[in-house]
Formats: C-alpha cells, sequence, structure tokens
C-alpha cells in the first residue's frame, strides 16, 4: 500500500516542487520515507523505555516533523489511499486475529462487550462532549460548542479500543493478567474496530437525513437505515464470498510460503476494494474474509491461518506506523492549548464513567471474578483506528451539520484536534498506571485467575 502510494507519487514528475528555487527529487522523497519508518522505531523504543504505549512516541514524531513542506508532498488523493489501504488492511487483520476457540465461554460476553459496547460507550461519550463543549463555551466563550451531531461521529471515532497496545503494556506484568482476560481484550478490540465504522456510518446517515429535510424527517430517515443495511449485508455477503475464493486459492494456488504475504495483501485489497465499488462495506468485507480465514483448515500444507496472521503481522504493524506518521503529519498542533480543557475533560470522562459503565452493564454474562472485570474496565486505550477515522469524520461533516467554508474548516479542525488531545491523555496517563493497577490487583489476597 505504501509502496502504490509511492508509485503514485513518482508518476506525477521526478520532483516535487514547493517553491520557485525549492525541489525535492524523488531520490529525497524515498530516503524521506525511510528516515521517517526509522524514526519510527526509535521513537518506539524511547515510549517503551519510559513506560508508555509505543504508538505514542510514533505520533508525537509525526507532529514534530510537521513542516509545510509535506503539504505538497501529501496530496488528497494520496492521504485517501493511504487512508482505505491501511485502515483495510487492519481490519482484514482483525479479522485473521479473531479467534471464536480462545474464549472458552466467554464469546457472548466478547461479543456484546465489542458491538453492544461500541453503541452504548458511543451514546454515553456523545453525551458527554455535548455537556463538555457546552459547559466550557458557556464559562469560556471563546471555545465554541458543538452541534450534537458532530458530537455523536466524534464519539463513534473514539468508540474503538487498541488491543495492540494494550497487549504491549501488559507484557512486564503478565504474571499479573489470566490469559482469559487478554484473550478478551484481544477478541473486542478485533470486534468493535468494524462496529466503530458502522455506528459512524449510520450516525453520519441519520443526521444527514434529519438535516436535509424540513418536514417529514421519519422517511428520509428510514431511506438512510435501509441504505445502512443493504451496504452492511452487501460488505457481509462480499466478505463470505471472497473469503471461500480465497481458500480455494489458499489451497490450490499457493505454491509456497514465501508467496503468504503477497496472497493476504492482495485479499485484503480486494476485499475493500470490489465490495466498495457494487455499494457495499468495504470495511465489513476486509474484516469478514479475514474473520472466516482464520476460523477454517487448510489442506495446504504451504498455508496455515496461523501463518496468515504471523505474515501479515509485520505489515499490519507497518499500516499502524502510517497511521500514526501520517496523522501527526496532517495535524495542527497550535490550538492544542486553546482546546486542552474539554479535551481532557473528556478523556478523563471517557476513561473514569463511559469505559467503566460500557463493561459493567455487560457484567451479568460474564464468569469473570470482579477483579477480572476491573482489569478490562481499565484496558480501554485508544489507538490506530480513531485517528483513521478523524478522516471519514471530516468528509461526512459538511453533509451532517450543513456547513461550509471557514465555519467548516474550523469544526473539523476543532474536533481534529480533541480527538487528537483524547488520544495522547489516555495513552499517557491511561497506559502509564495500567501495569500498575495490573500489580495491585495481583497484590490483593484474593487471586485475579
Amino acid at each position: 500500500m505504501v509502496d502504490l502510494a509511492l508509485l503514485n507519487l513518482f508518476s506525477v514528475s521526478e520532483s516535487v516542487a514547493m517553491e520557485p528555487h525549492l525541489q525535492i527529487p524523488v531520490a529525497g522523497i524515498v530516503a524521506l520515507v525511510a528516515v521517517f519508518f526509522l524514526g519510527a522505531l526509535l521513537a518506539t523504543k524511547l515510549s517503551i523505555r519510559l513506560g508508555l504505549p509505543a504508538i505514542l512516541g510514533v505520533l508525537l514524531l509525526g507532529i514534530m516533523v510537521n513542516i509545510p513542506l509535506f503539504d505538497s508532498l501529501l496530496s488528497e488523493t494520496m492521504v485517501e489511499v493511504l487512508h482505505a489501504s491501511s485502515l483495510s488492511l487492519l481490519l482484514f487483520y482483525s479479522g485473521l486475529s479473531t479467534n471464536f476457540f480462545s474464549l472458552r465461554g466467554l464469546v457472548l460476553f466478547g461479543v456484546l462487550l465489542a458491538a453492544g459496547g461500541v453503541i452504548l460507550s458511543s451514546c454515553l461519550l456523545a453525551l458527554l462532549i455535548w455537556l463538555v463543549v457546552v459547559g466550557v463555551h458557556h464559562v469560556l466563550p471563546s471555545i465554541p460548542s458543538l452541534p450534537i451531531s458532530a458530537c455523536f461521529l466524534m464519539a463513534a471515532c473514539l468508540a474503538s479500543t487498541d488491543a495492540g497496545a494494550t497487549i504491549s503494556m501488559l507484557k512486564n506484568v503478565e504474571k499479573f493478567v489470566p490469559k482469559r482476560v487478554r484473550s478478551v481484550l484481544q477478541f473486542e478490540s478485533s470486534l468493535n474496530d468494524p462496529a466503530a465504522i458502522l455506528f459512524l456510518t449510520l450516525s453520519a446517515g441519520i443526521f444527514t437525513a434529519l438535516n436535509n429535510s424540513n418536514v417529514d424527517k421519519f422517511v428520509p430517515v428510514a431511506m438512510e437505515i435501509q441504505v445502512f443495511l443493504r451496504n452492511l449485508g452487501s460488505g457481509i455477503l462480499c466478505g463470505l464470498i471472497l473469503s471461500y475464493l480465497s481458500q480455494y486459492i489458499l489451497k490450490s494456488v499457493l505454491t509456497s510460503r514465501d508467496q503468504v504475504l503477497v496472497l493476504g495483501l492482495s485479499i485484503a485489497m480486494a476485499s475493500f476494494g470490489f465490495t466498495t465499488l457494487i455499494g457495499g462495506s468495504g470495511y465489513v468485507a476486509c474484516f469478514v474474509t479475514g474473520l472466516f480465514l482464520s476460523n477454517n483448515i487448510y489442506n495446504n500444507p504451504h498455508i496455515t491461518h496461523e501463518l496468515l496472521e504471523d505474515s501479515l503481522e509485520s505489515f499490519s504493524s507497518m499500516m499502524e506506523l502510517t497511521i500514526f506518521l501520517l496523522f501527526g503529519l496532517l495535524f495542527d498542533p497550535s490550538n492544542v492549548l486553546m482546546y486542552a480543557v474539554p479535551g481532557v475533560c473528556i478523556a478523563f470522562g471517557l476513561m473514569i464513567v463511559v469505559r467503566p459503565l460500557s463493561v459493567l452493564a455487560f457484567r451479568r454474562l460474564s464468569p469473570l471474578s470482579d477483579q477480572n472485570v476491573a482489569l478490562i474496565c481499565w484496558c480501554g486505550l485508544r489507538g490506530a483506528v480513531p485517528l483513521a477515522l478523524t478522516y471519514e469524520l471530516a468528509r461526512q461533516l459538511p453533509s451532517v451539520t450543513g456547513l461550509a467554508g471557514v465555519e467548516l474548516l474550523n469544526l473539523q479542525d476543532y474536533i481534529k484536534t480533541l480527538i487528537f488531545i483524547v488520544v495522547i491523555v489516555n495513552l499517557c496517563f491511561q497506559g502509564f498506571t495500567l501495569p500498575r493497577f495490573c500489580r495491585w490487583l495481583g497484590s490483593q489476597s484474593v487471586p485475579i485467575n
């Protein structure tokens, strides 16, 4: 995907002009890409040494090197290609890493925690965001408020958790974390990515219908729900069809293990591209394809679902790094201090109120101990998906709010800044305290296993 984006860039010209007197040759662009990824690895190592999630350092690296140079390098088309390809691969890998058999009696709790938790946490968080921004606006009139429709879209972006960040923070305290809890966290994160995207799509459709209808609002809302269900059904159906075709290819065409990565990437891109072209949900198709590929047995000795997952793991990590770097390069940090108050309030409300309530709502269906559930309540780190979804949110805002021009740009910057602050505070505070919370639970008299 990165190679494709680079080829698209290179085909435009042999050099990129910033100003009449300044040009960057293709070799310089390639060198910049290398420096960025090497810098991302160094930032990852530094973050781990500081006891913080690795992805936090990558995000901050992108912001530190955010200079006008990249406004010319990163065209709107390239940004869209990078976002779509990265997010589709992450969802495909989420499907591959979803293992129903690992839950052992926790499937119902895991499904409700992921799907139902996204809906519940999005609604609660939307209400919290609206109350915070309205309250802050009354106290500090210079900070704008937000329409309730934008609050729902923002909440949908922040609904997805990141198991990768959580598991990486738990590595040093594995003896205090039961294997079943890790399985639940992994399963929840894998399933709530497509659930958050679906909720974002549904919310955008409903509020668009409400915004464009002056008299009878029921009919356009019902039509939007019908379109949503059709896209969802098409995504699931295409995912199933492509998973069966992929199984045939994996069993019959694959001749060596070194072809697994190429074939896996092709399957992920085909799932997104073909499904989107016929009007379905490409992201759902990616997840469904990966999900069914991971829960099947293959006769080809060159392929197992574990091999497919392991082959794509490194590339999935690369796409996650790409999302964080891309967000940092395109993000304007000049408004962070201005919007720090509502952003921090929303972040702590998400961690202390919304996340625990969305977990405790399904507590009766869980056989886990109270300590295990408490640990799950505190394991709600946000990661790449919320940042990637800000691009989709920005595309939906004009039709949802009816705004345009400078007013729309200011609203987009405001929401993007709030999401950035929430993710940063969440990764720093919750990521820093999570290992200590695990040790505290492990020191209690009642075992957490």
